[in-house]
């Protein structure tokens, strides 16, 4: 599958140090579901076709400019779940109870603090 603009501008740091910024503010939906790509992303038992949509989901929430900026109050983050939610829903097959339950936990550490 062909590289896309926002693949090429995922990378580990930006992802985590964005969803730990934006863990309250975007919300459980938008964290937890791109935790749960994340997750399917990094199994070895997952296509590259799946993985390379992953990246490009998880590229675009990384990605400084958006469709809609992250700070307009209330819709901020529709631009952003929504592309999740289109990832998800096109690699669901591949997605693991454990996916699942690794980001479920991770989403309760951060909105413990």
């Amino acid at each position: 599958m062909q590289d896309t603009q926002h693949q090429r501008h995922f990378n580990e740091h930006s992802f985590w140090n964005k969803l730990k910024r934006y863990a309250r503010k975007s919300g459980r939906e938008v964290i937890e579901t791109a935790l749960t790509l994340y997750y399917c992303a990094k199994d070895s038992d997952t296509p590259r076709w799946a993985k390379t949509a992953i990246l490009s989901a998880l590229g675009y929430l990384v990605f400084p400019i958006d469709a809609i900026p992250d700070v307009l109050v209330g819709v901020g983050y529709s631009d952003d779940i929504s592309v999740l939610m289109a990832a998800l829903a096109s690699v669901g097959a591949h997605v693991k109870q454990e996916h699942k339950e690794e980001a479920k936990q991770q989403v309760e550490v951060w909105l413990e603090r």
